[in-house]
């Protein structure tokens, strides 16, 4: 199996970074501070899409120095306060590999963002491939999805999008992929049901235990 992930909410525990780096590039600019729960709604959008989401119409000027002011509060937090994996993340993913599935991420992190990360955590070389919103079209548009499977030479038909948003469940369903949700990230569970996710997991280790592995006919 092809098993593409989202990096934020999913992954990593970083929507309070997100939330608190937004808020804080918002003031800097002069901007309106926006409350907690607009800025959870458009995680996993790329950076400018997200922008427009939160403060529609905004000038081409202010966009890019809310991008800047985003980029370094996030960067600083996140050195200060370092962003986890959620619990079980880790080992499940090298069991996976261990069994021989092909992983991915795919995520509204930039390029520069998501190395960093995976520099942090010692994990450059762990993903088979990866697509970042800032490289390719944003979310919910499937084209990182569609990359991602000629890549590694692999259809819809044996791969899967794990994420935490209606913006990768939409995705996935674009793509013709199976959808697995998870329940603690950015968007609630009642959001992600909508979209028809094969499985909806309250932990992250629930991955080994997806039909589709556990039962070979199903693959």
């Amino acid at each position: 199996m092809f098993f593409i992930f989202d990096w934020d909410g999913t992954l990593s525990d970083s929507t309070a970074t997100i939330v608190l780096a937004m808020q804080r590039a918002a003031e800097d600019i002069g901007w309106q501070r926006p409350e907690a729960e607009v800025v959870r709604n458009i995680i996993g959008l790329g950076l400018p899409e997200a922008i427009e989401r939160i403060y529609p119409g905004i000038n081409t000027a202010s966009s890019a120095a809310l991008r800047d002011a985003y980029r370094e509060h996030y960067t600083l937090i996140d050195q200060a306060d370092p962003a986890q994996l959620y619990p079980k993340v880790l080992d499940t993913l090298h069991q996976l590999r261990q069994q021989g599935h092909i992983l991915a991420v795919a995520t509204g992190k930039s390029r520069r963002g998501l190395d960093r990360v995976l520099k942090a955590l010692e994990l450059e070389t762990f993903f088979h491939a990866s697509r970042c919103a800032d490289e390719t079209a944003s979310k919910p548009d499937p084209l990182m999805l569609d990359q991602l499977m000629a890549e590694v030479a692999m259809g819809p038909e044996v791969s899967v999008i794990i994420g935490d948003t209606e913006y990768d469940m939409e995705m996935g369903r674009r793509a013709g992929m199976d959808r697995i949700a998870v329940s603690y990230g950015a968007h609630v569970r009642d959001r992600l049901i909508p979209y028809e996710p094969a499985l909806c997991m309250d932990c992250f280790s629930q991955l080994l235990s997806w039909k589709r592995l556990t039962n070979p006919l199903e693959q």
